[in-house]
């Protein structure tokens, strides 16, 4: 634990996040969701314990285990100070006995019934009592492991209201004394929906991080698509929504290694290394999607899995199916119409048709002047049509709204490309 390098540090966060996660569904279906701020007060202990331990005494054999066992310990001490506990709660008292005897490792390594905990645990989060604002943000926290202010971040609000918004999420819970179960068949396609959202929130806030230092937290995509894949290969919700969305995941994940060079300045798709691409994942991604055409369900995630499929199986940015993908943006628009698909699309109809009409499309997009990628895909067409002054102009505007180091290195550079061109004629 001594060891304080950045892939260290990473190593650490990410066990961590994982942890933290799997430690409160494990507790959770002990004791209850309506417990769910006592839980992860619980949790939140065994893991600073651990950071006061590990150092100083090396890190366990197995990790796991150990925060499995130092979290059963912490709960039994304070259930132990909670007058008349075993009068209250006969039933769970003596169940809790009977759970306390489980040896720590077993309850570590116990995957199949750590999965159907954690599913269970995401359908509480996501019950369509709580408000979906709610719902979105309590699972980033729980079942997760993001913090308020990275959970503000992707909300794009303050970590004052976050906080108060988990708050009044897990009051209400203890209210309802929601069940702590995964839903029935019928129920399923109604709760799915927030379930799917949240993972997909927590993905994309991976891929293009909100703030921070760095462009990519692969981290989080990765987390993303553990939890998803617990969905698509459990057999009450192996459904085809929940394989579109992991196969839209794994096909985006396979480009993270190149999404930036080794400075970490961002390179754009027809900039990438395609040879880096994990085709693994891509193989991966195909095989779910395949999975996502039973039935007769579309969604926005088997359209948006299928855009991603025809980026990743291009052998170059040239070769790709750029009216295939205009199609798509097509039904997509159709399916779920937003700002921002018409602003993909857009771009996808720029590479069909040419620069100019990409620029004519862009001009009729409504509500994103705060957006970057509008204004970066305006720079970049009017680039290519030569009219440098207006790519700068646009670049500027893309620049001001940058977060990220890397976003500002960015359009640094493309304005300084602008202003060496040739003057505009």
């Amino acid at each position: 634990m001594s060891d304080t390098s950045p892939s260290a540090q990473f190593a650490t966060e990410h066990f961590f996040r994982h942890e933290s996660a799997r430690l409160v569904a494990t507790l959770a279906g002990q004791f209850g969701a309506r417990r769910l701020q006592w839980i992860e007060d619980v949790v939140q202990e065994a893991l600073v314990r651990a950071l006061q331990t590990w150092p100083y005494r090396g890190v366990p054999d197995n990790p796991a285990a150990w925060l499995t066992q130092t979290a059963r310990h912490l709960a039994l001490d304070q259930l132990r100070r909670e007058q008349r506990w075993n009068e209250r709660e006969e039933g769970i008292s003596a169940e809790q006995a009977r759970w306390m005897a489980v040896p720590p490792e077993a309850a570590a390594d116990d995957e199949a019934h750590l999965r159907d905990d954690t599913l269970r645990l995401m359908f509480v989060c996501c019950h369509p009592q709580l408000s979906a604002e709610a719902q979105i943000a309590l699972s980033l926290r729980t079942l997760c492991g993001l913090s308020p202010a990275e959970i503000a971040a992707a909300f794009v609000t303050s970590e004052a209201t976050i906080s108060k918004r988990l708050v009044r999420a897990r009051q209400r819970i203890r209210e309802l004394e929601l069940p702590f179960e995964i839903p029935a068949a019928h129920e399923l396609p109604q709760r799915l929906h927030a379930v799917l959202a949240s993972l997909y929130l927590l993905f994309n806030e991976g891929y293009k991080a909100s703030s921070g230092p760095h462009l990519v937290r692969a981290d989080l995509c990765h987390e993303a698509i553990r939890l998803t894949e617990l969905l698509a290969t459990h057999q009450h919700t192996s459904l085809p929504q929940c394989h579109a969305l992991l196969a839209l995941m794994l096909l985006s994940a396979a480009r993270l290694p190149a999404r930036t060079d080794d400075a970490g300045e961002i390179l754009r798709l027809h900039e990438q290394d395609r040879s880096l691409w994990d085709q693994s994942l891509v193989h991966r991604g195909l095989q779910h999607l395949q999975l996502s055409a039973r039935g007769d369900a579309l969604t926005e995630y088997h359209l948006e899995a299928g855009i991603a499929a025809c980026h990743s199986t291009a052998a170059s940015h040239e070769k790709t199916d750029w009216p295939r993908i205009l199609a798509l943006y097509d039904q997509l628009a159709q399916l779920t119409p937003s700002s921002v698909v018409a602003l993909n699309r857009a771009i996808a109809l720029g590479r069909v048709q040419g620069a100019q009409s990409g620029l004519e499309a862009l001009a009729a997009v409504k509500g994103l002047d705060a957006y970057l990628p509008l204004h970066a895909a305006r720079g970049a067409f009017a680039a290519e049509l030569g009219q440098t002054q207006d790519a700068a102009a646009h670049y500027r505007r893309a620049l001001a709204l940058a977060a990220l180091p890397s976003e500002r290195s960015f359009f640094d550079r493309l304005l300084a490309a602008c202003e060496s061109a040739s003057p505009e004629k």
